[in-house]
């Protein structure tokens, strides 16, 4: 199943939901639109929503590190949600929940990152 990116900002923060398999086929696509996306919208914060991600590889672990060295520099947070079992075990094993924040759905992540939801 080939990659699908939806995009959207709330208030400063991009929201990315990410659906389908992140491979290295698909990582330079989406490294390009995700990084377009932060500069086009001046934003300081990214939520990354995981839920529907079949499979990824190291390929994909890269463009998410990369956008979070993007987010950093840029004074922000990055947030990983409703990340599946699979993704969630590939993102223990090489050492990324060390850097990167986790909550359980986006209403969670938006409220980690001081976004008011209703």
């Amino acid at each position: 199943m080939a990659l699908q990116t939806e995009f959207k900002v709330e208030e400063d923060v991009l929201i990315v939901r990410l659906q389908g398999e992140l491979d290295h086929h698909e990582a330079e696509q989406l490294r390009e639109s995700w990084k377009d996306e932060i500069y086009h919208h001046s934003v300081k914060h990214v939520l990354l929503n995981l839920r529907d991600i079949t499979f990824m590889d190291s390929s994909g672990l890269g463009v998410v590190l990369g956008r979070y060295k993007e987010v950093l520099q840029l004074g922000g947070q990055f947030v990983v949600c409703s990340i599946t079992a699979p993704i969630e075990r590939l993102f223990e094993m090489s050492g990324l929940f060390k850097i990167v924040k986790q909550a359980e759905d986006e209403h969670d992540a938006l409220h980690a990152l001081g976004v008011i939801v209703s």
